[in-house]
């Protein structure tokens, strides 16, 4: 089991992120959503997507064995999400449909509606090389 994450490790996550987050990102309902969402449930949409990458990243790619990983495992299910985010954001940008600097808060709704299935498909395709 590898207790760092690398440069392999990233591009997985890259990979896994953009390959869902390409199909969402082009759906009208995902942006509507992100317009329309009340702010609990957003949250709920986040803590759900950090929860199950949690609960991945602890069966898959560590195997229920963090005993003395933990710092490791937050870490990674921290950099994962961070870097679907980064994916998420750049696919929205390209479609100009993530409005940063205009409407910052339908921005921030959209990343976080399309990156939690962006982000199980970051942690998945990272569990595919894992002892």
């Amino acid at each position: 089991m590898k207790l760092s994450f690398n440069f392999e490790d990233a591009s997985q996550v890259a990979i896994g992120a953009f390959a869902l987050a390409v199909p969402i990102s082009f759906s009208e309902e995902a942006w509507k959503l992100g317009e329309s969402l009340p702010l609990t449930n957003l949250a709920m949409v986040f803590t759900l997507s950090i929860l199950f990458l949690g609960l991945f990243a602890y069966e898959g790619v560590f195997q229920g064995n963090i005993k003395y990983r933990v710092p490791v495992f937050l870490w990674r299910i921290a950099i994962a999400y961070i870097i679907t985010a980064i994916i998420v954001a750049l696919v929205l940008a390209s479609l100009d449909k993530f409005p940063l600097f205009t409407d910052t808060l339908i921005a921030l709704k959209r990343l976080i509606v399309i990156s939690m299935p962006a982000s199980m498909g970051a942690i998945i395709v990272d569990s595919f090389d894992k002892e």
